[in-house]
């Protein structure tokens, strides 16, 4: 088995590029940083925990909202765990960084005839932090946050109520996304290319991912366009 398919885009026959933001265009290791140690941190503190008692009662939490909207909304994580999330995600974010050889992707992509949107399932605060962070709001036609339909994009029922409101041709849009679910569901629905990310977090090692066209970073995705 290949570790990875490679994808060439004939770009002439794409009009619309559907771009996800953690692990596609930032990288992951903010948020996994944030989650998995930060959040763990400040919960310890305001318990009295240990950092390990403290994971403990955070895994499960987390575990049983994966895959749902809550999963993704900082309202929700700020009322259950009695932590400022937003504000805590301000305190870092340095650390929110563009991954290697996006903003020149996006510099080609604008410059060419092709949609760009930005889709992702984070809250819009998030979304607003690191567009302010990045600079990378004024590549995009818009940005979309799956909040806004009230199901996150792993979700079937995500797609059809996104392409009511955002009409495209299946058939010329490619999504480029790290989550594979989503890249399940948005194939399902018709969408006909679509791009996994095999290096989301660069201080983890590059997955290998055998269902579908994979790129390590966006240089793979600038042929032709």
């Amino acid at each position: 088995m290949k570790l990875y398919a490679r994808l060439m885009l004939d770009w002439k026959k794409i009009d619309t590029i559907l771009l996800d933001m953690d692990g596609t265009l930032l990288d992951l290791n903010f948020d996994n940083h944030f989650w998995q140690e930060f959040v763990p941190e400040q919960y310890a503190k305001l318990h009295n925990l240990t950092l390990e008692q403290a994971k403990q009662q955070l895994d499960p939490k987390f575990k049983a909202m994966q895959g749902k909207l809550e999963w993704y909304c900082l309202d929700y994580w700020s009322e259950v765990l009695k932590l400022d999330i937003v504000g805590l995600k301000r305190e870092i974010s340095g650390l929110i960084t563009v991954l290697p050889h996006v903003t020149e992707f996006l510099t080609r992509a604008k410059q060419s005839s092709q949609k760009l949107i930005l889709v992702t399932n984070a809250h819009r605060d998030s979304l607003d932090l690191k567009m302010e962070k990045t600079c990378l709001a004024h590549f995009f036609d818009v940005l979309i946050c799956s909040h806004d339909f009230g199901k996150p994009k792993e979700n079937p029922d995500f797609w059809p109520l996104f392409h009511d409101k955002y009409p495209f041709d299946n058939s010329k849009t490619v999504l480029v996304d790290d989550n594979l679910k989503v890249l399940k569901a948005a194939s399902d629905f018709g969408i006909e290319h679509v791009v996994s990310v095999r290096l989301p977090d660069t201080k983890q090692a590059q997955k290998n991912i055998a269902n579908y066209p994979s790129i390590a970073d966006f240089r793979e995705l600038m042929t032709g366009l």
